[in-house]
């Protein structure tokens, strides 16, 4: 199968990169084809302009990095998206690589507040890391919050088949050398969970 992972943290050696890069090594393993796209080291512009909120056309093509970023999805058959969670939503550089690429016309198309997801027959895994622990956003209710945004209306929203939400609570700096082997091992075994090898 064809993986696209997208990872969004600024610090290159934050846990949250330390995951994708185990999850991608445990897809290769296992034989699948891999890329990823790092929105932070390849200086993805998560900036809608006005022009990209219009109809496409001849006179008003899509950016080479949307076109890019969207021809790459269309040739993955799995889409898996690795963040952290800052006030309880995606960091801006992930927001923005998700208001530019699953534009309206290539991810959806909406009549009457109906949204109909164009990417159906893909397969998408969502892994977030928070420093909260998980019980307390459960208890409080954002949890709900962060599934019915994220994996509900984006993903699902597109046409993804959501295999799984993956998360790591709790991961604040100097996280201790157990538990982060720990987790590094449980995002291998996601991959090897609904990936078996080829």
């Amino acid at each position: 199968m064809k993986h696209l992972v997208v990872v969004a943290h600024p610090c290159k050696e934050s846990f949250t990169v330390a995951l994708a890069r185990a999850y991608v090594a445990e897809l290769e393993v296992l034989g699948h084809s891999t890329k990823t796209y790092d929105l932070y080291r390849m200086g993805f512009n998560p900036v809608l302009a006005a022009h990209e909120l219009e109809p496409v056309r001849g006179d008003n093509p899509v950016s080479d990095d949307v076109a890019r970023a969207q021809e790459d999805i269309r040739a993955a058959d799995v889409l898996t998206v690795i963040y952290p969670l800052w006030w309880l939503s995606m960091p801006a550089m992930m927001k923005g690589y998700v208001d530019r690429v699953f534009a309206r016309g290539f991810a959806y198309e909406s009549h009457e507040g109906i949204v109909h997801g164009l990417l159906s027959g893909k397969k998408s895994v969502l892994i977030t890391l928070s420093g909260a622990p998980l019980p307390l956003l459960v208890k409080s209710g954002n949890w709900n919050a962060v599934q019915v945004l994220q994996d509900t209306h984006i993903l699902r929203s597109a046409g993804f088949e959501l295999l799984e939400h993956l998360h790591f609570d709790q991961v604040v700096p100097q996280l201790a050398p157990a538990i982060a082997a720990e987790h590094l091992a449980q995002v291998r075994a996601c991959a090897r969970k609904h990936f078996p090898a080829n």
